[in-house]
């Protein structure tokens, strides 16, 4: 039995709730991830829910009915108020009782179920927000084949910078601009430098791309001065999101030497309303993306001997990318990628290490950004920047269509899932957003 697994994963477990044992479906029993929210078009206060099928089981009223004791009623007193920060900083102990008393709350035959109907929200007729007051956000650059596609449009002679491979690349971004699934993004403005031109002008981009990656939820955090150690660090972490890190090209070009981006990228990031718990994505842990021979080793503070056994998740990621023509004709979107979590060069636990090495103090709430998870094909890159190869070779899409970078009403869906022999799937949702025009 793989760490981590216990009986909330047994894949013969179903619910009362009927949608959540359907094939496919990304909300079974077994998943029981969190997000925020409330009826849709109501004042009601915005309250921790947890996903099970098609619908939303309202924390507050769960709260209300007494049907917890212990820890798993302390952990679900901390998640049913605006926003899921006092979980977080509960930790591990908090999260897995309440992960606990919510499976046997839900499963089938539960005694509770009568005084639980009502506790129950359709995902249809709610609305959500962001997960967390999110205090800092660190986006890192964890793809070895997202770093050297961009390398090589940007710096032909020298794609990969020679730190790449031993250290974890990351900058600090913008949280104020940080949104839910959802929310349209207005395309930005900025200076840019056209190849023939003598100066740079103020201008909408021309290049807007989006950025498939993962984001990752800190729990309880580190005191100012104390180093997580690599071997602690995923205790550091209290879920997954899905994250589209918007991208500004043109803007980067120009903007990115030598501090690394800025108007590029702090114009919009849009994360997915739902958390998956690193306890739900138990069942799926694979091994660390192996170094090809002559990579270095990582130095003591990086490396971890579990990376190798279950270091990494094998969680399954798609873009799709439905264009404004084909909204009008009814058609849904097309998938332009997919690819693989556990490509990434460098795992969760040692983006933690690294970003408290040297005392930096992470608060509960702070969300972590992997960077673009491309995988080792054309096929698996997670950005337009490397599917079109710089705009040089346009994606077809049905229809006739191409896409060099996003036009004006363009939407882009993210997804990502887990499934395994044996087990029961995982999904993490969506992440979706529509481009806007710029204003005039």
């Amino acid at each position: 039995m793989r760490p981590g697994v216990d009986e909330t994963h047994d894949p013969a477990l179903t619910s009362w709730v009927e949608s959540a044992n359907a094939d496919g479906s990304d909300f079974p029993l077994q998943n029981l991830p969190f997000a925020v929210f409330r009826r849709a078009g109501s004042r009601q206060a915005w309250r921790g829910g947890v996903a099970i099928g098609d619908q939303v089981l309202d924390l507050a009223a769960l709260q209300a009915a007494g049907v917890a004791d212990g820890r798993a009623a302390e952990a679900l007193a901390l998640a049913a108020g605006e926003t899921l920060n006092p979980l977080m900083a509960a930790g591990r102990g908090h999260w897995q009782a309440l992960r606990q008393a919510l499976s046997r709350l839900l499963r089938a035959g539960a005694v509770e179920r009568a005084r639980l109907e009502a506790a129950l929200v359709p995902q249809a007729a709610a609305e959500f927000t962001l997960p967390a007051q999110i205090g800092d956000y660190t986006d890192f650059y964890t793809s070895v084949h997202h770093a050297t596609n961009v390398g090589k449009l940007f710096r032909p002679d020298r794609p990969l910078l020679p730190n790449y491979k031993w250290v974890p690349i990351g900058y600090h971004g913008r949280t104020s601009s940080i949104v839910v699934s959802g929310t349209a993004i207005r395309r930005p403005w900025g200076q840019q430098m056209r190849p023939d031109a003598e100066q740079p002008e103020l201008a909408p981009t021309r290049r807007l791309d989006f950025e498939l990656e993962l984001g990752l939820f800190v729990g309880p955090g580190n005191a100012l001065g104390e180093p997580v150690p690599v071997g602690a660090a995923e205790d550091q972490v209290f879920g997954v999101c899905l994250l589209d890190d918007w991208s500004a090209r043109d803007l980067q070009a120009w903007e990115y030497q030598p501090l690394g981006p800025f108007l590029a990228k702090n114009f919009a990031t849009t994360i997915s309303p739902w958390v998956v718990t690193l306890e739900a994505l138990a069942p799926f842990r694979v091994g660390a993306a192996r170094r090809p021979a002559g990579d270095p080793r990582p130095l003591p503070y990086l490396d971890s001997p579990a990376a190798a056994e279950v270091g990494a998740v094998d969680l399954q990621l798609s873009v799709e990318l439905q264009t404004a023509a084909m909204r009008a004709r009814g058609e849904a979107g097309a998938t332009i990628s997919r690819t693989s979590w556990r490509h990434a060069y460098w795992t969760m636990a040692q983006l933690v290490a690294h970003h408290s090495v040297n005392g930096c103090n992470l608060r509960p709430g702070d969300l972590l950004g992997t960077g673009t998870l491309s995988g080792p094909t054309p096929a698996e890159a997670g950005a337009l920047i490397e599917l079109s190869v710089g705009g040089k070779r346009p994606v077809g899409l049905p229809g006739g269509e191409q896409r060099a970078f996003l036009e004006d009403g363009d939407t882009v869906v993210l997804r990502g899932w887990c499934e395994a022999p044996g087990q029961r799937r995982i999904g993490l949702g969506e992440c979706r957003g529509t481009v806007l025009p710029a204003l005039r």
